[in-house]
């Protein structure tokens, strides 16, 4: 019995770190933004005048704004079309680079550069290609005779969001593609061999094996690739600042807004938590589709 309470202590002792820090850099940081919702705190009170309790007012303000019915609408637009097209053209490259041919290793390895590039650095790119008529995305769109005039990617609000999207898509296809492929690995071979000598095609054997095998791993890529997209700020606000005429604002940008621009911290509280809500519904679906993959 004593043998075993000694173990728990120094087990405890062992976790005491990573528990201190948890609560420190997570934690208090959570409980303070929850809190600082429920005031009225702006830059004249912020550093130790009246921080009236408000309750839902700030909640209530924040939902009235055109602003913030848009910042949603925009955030799930950019988060299903991101993580649909990187899926989807993940999936394809991998199964590409699962075949066995002399460069795929090589191939594999310099399309992992776009997702190690830093993400600011990635938007600072695009936002050069795409940023004025005479950009490289432009001017390679005239020369194959796409377009027929150059197309403010970047300053017309019918498609800046789409300008974004497809940065991102570039960036996250290559992490899909990874995970895709290890899950790739892992099919049974002998499955494959027993279609092909039943005359199966390339196109059946995708259909009726790959992809219904492949689907727990397919849905775990995609709960993970909601979660990491929808929490998007830097690529927004590095190539548009959430404009033009909030047509790229996004939840974060406008929590950033009303923080740190408007210097009205209790709304850029109150729009941070509804991102966490949301987030927090959705690990909570995905760690219950983990525990259902295990216990299976």
């Amino acid at each position: 019995m004593r043998k075993k309470f000694g173990d728990k202590i120094e087990g405890y002792i062992f976790v005491l770190p990573a528990v201190i820090f948890m609560l420190l850099l997570i934690g208090y940081p959570l409980i303070y933004n929850i809190v600082l919702s429920f005031q009225n705190v702006d830059l004249s009170n912020l550093g130790g005048g009246d921080k009236s309790f408000v309750g839902f007012d700030n909640y209530r303000n924040v939902s009235g704004e055109e602003a913030f019915g848009i910042s949603i609408k925009n955030t799930l637009i950019y988060t299903f079309a991101s993580v649909i097209f990187q899926v989807i053209i993940g999936f394809f490259l991998a199964t590409f680079f699962s075949m066995k041919f002399r460069l795929a290793g090589f191939l594999r390895g310099i399309m992992m550069i776009s997702w190690l590039i830093p993400m600011t650095v990635t938007a600072l790119l695009f936002k050069f290609i795409m940023g004025s008529s005479d950009g490289i995305f432009n001017q390679m769109l005239l020369s194959f005779n796409i377009i027929n005039e150059p197309i403010g990617w970047l300053s017309s609000p019918d498609v800046a969001l789409w300008s974004v999207i497809i940065a991102n898509i570039w960036v996250g296809i290559p992490f899909n593609m990874l995970l895709l492929s290890t899950g790739l690995s892992g099919l049974p071979q002998d499955v494959y061999e027993s279609a092909s000598l039943d005359g199966a095609s390339w196109w059946q054997k995708l259909v009726h094996i790959t992809i219904p095998l492949l689907r727990p791993v397919i849905m775990v890529v995609l709960m993970l690739g909601f979660i990491y997209t929808f929490k998007v700020f830097d690529i927004v606000y590095v190539m548009t600042g959430g404009g033009p005429i909030n047509s790229t604002e996004v939840l974060s940008t406008l929590a950033f807004r009303y923080s740190f621009t408007d210097f009205d911290f209790s709304l850029g509280a109150a729009v941070a938590n509804v991102l966490f809500l949301i987030l927090f519904a959705i690990s909570l679906v995905y760690l219950r589709m983990i525990k259902k993959d295990e216990a299976i």
